[in-house]
């Protein structure tokens, strides 16, 4: 298996699973995170953050916010350098949403990630 794809899929856990660290350990130190739920949720970042603490930040706020937020991986696309994810975004009370997500990753970390919603 391409090992792109594995961190692809080691991310769903961590992410289904509500595991900060096992979630963080994935990222670079530097990461760049892209998402316009970040637009909406921290404004003053325009949608971007840099680094692990952010991250870290804006992860723990959405599994305190949002306890049972779940993704429903349907396609992942793994290159050199690159995986393209495609999911639903489920959480009570809310519409599901279809979710684009491509990781760019380096040295066997993820170094840049944008999320893009249908």
């Amino acid at each position: 298996m391409h090992h792109n794809k594995q961190i692809a899929i080691d991310w769903f856990a961590a992410f289904n699973e509500h595991n900060l660290e096992k979630l963080l350990a994935l990222y670079d130190e530097d990461a760049e995170h892209y998402s316009p739920k970040l637009k909406v949720h921290q404004p003053k970042t325009n949608g971007f953050i840099k680094g692990k603490d952010a991250l870290r930040n804006w992860w723990f706020d959405a599994f305190n916010r949002l306890p049972n937020l779940h993704y429903k991986m349907l396609e992942l696309t793994a290159e050199d350098g690159r995986v393209f994810m495609e999911y639903i975004r489920q959480t009570p009370n809310e519409d599901d949403l279809q979710v684009g997500e491509v990781l760019i990753i380096s040295s066997g970390k993820i170094i840049s990630s944008r999320v893009y919603h249908s």
